[in-house]
């Protein structure tokens, strides 16, 4: 997939759903639950539940989603994510060997920085968007907008501290998308497998999110 094609997909479905699973299963009904009401980008954190396997169902069961995964620590990993058929990578780092590999392989990566000097070292080392976490420990929404004028042309993807109520306010910030993980995934829900009440929370998220 391009950069370009990624880049348009982010600016068309504005949201990721980052699922972390300790169970294939619940990982699997959480993809579900959220794909229902039109979320098409869909991360599973690579130490979920036999993530492989779940990235390769969930790529035959959701062909109308992008499927990726995250939480990738090194090449090694992000080797056997493209093999399992991830269609993006998300990590927590910027790593250069691992941005070249996944450039190499022609697939979208999403290194997570937070400082002007991590942000622009990843852009500059082939990055498709940039991942600005955790977010919410520098400003939240406020250094997201104060970004925008010497990098507003890195697209940033803010995670950990993106709320279904605050979700808007970073599209309005500047950022591309937003990624959302225990917020679209309570963990008292999955526990107790309340499928429908994910799904109206992603519902939720899309109505405000389309609106903004």
């Amino acid at each position: 997939m391009s950069d370009q094609t990624w880049l348009s997909k982010l600016k068309q479905h504005k949201a990721i759903a980052v699922i972390r699973s300790p169970k294939m299963y619940w990982g699997e009904q959480m993809a579900m639950a959220v794909a229902s009401t039109g979320m098409q980008l869909i991360e599973i954190t690579w130490d979920s539940d036999r993530a492989r396997d779940l990235i390769s169902k969930l790529r035959v069961h959701l062909p109308h989603c992008l499927i990726g995964t995250g939480t990738l620590f090194n090449v090694q990993q992000l080797q056997e994510a493209i093999a399992a058929g991830a269609q993006f990578l998300f990590t927590p780092h910027t790593d250069v060997e691992m941005i070249k590999m996944a450039v190499f392989k022609n697939v979208p990566i999403i290194p997570g920085a937070l400082t002007p000097t991590e942000i622009i070292t990843a852009w500059h080392q082939g990055a498709s968007s940039v991942k600005v976490f955790p977010v919410q420990a520098m400003g939240g929404v406020n250094y997201i907008r104060s970004l925008q004028g010497p990098l507003g042309h890195i697209p940033l993807i803010p995670t950990g501290g993106v709320t279904i109520d605050n979700a808007s306010a970073f599209l309005q910030g500047g950022a591309i998308a937003v990624g959302l993980s225990g917020e679209l995934f309570p963990k008292q829900w999955v526990l107790t497998e309340n499928w429908s009440a994910i799904s109206k929370q992603s519902k939720d998220l899309m109505v405000r999110l389309n609106g903004s």
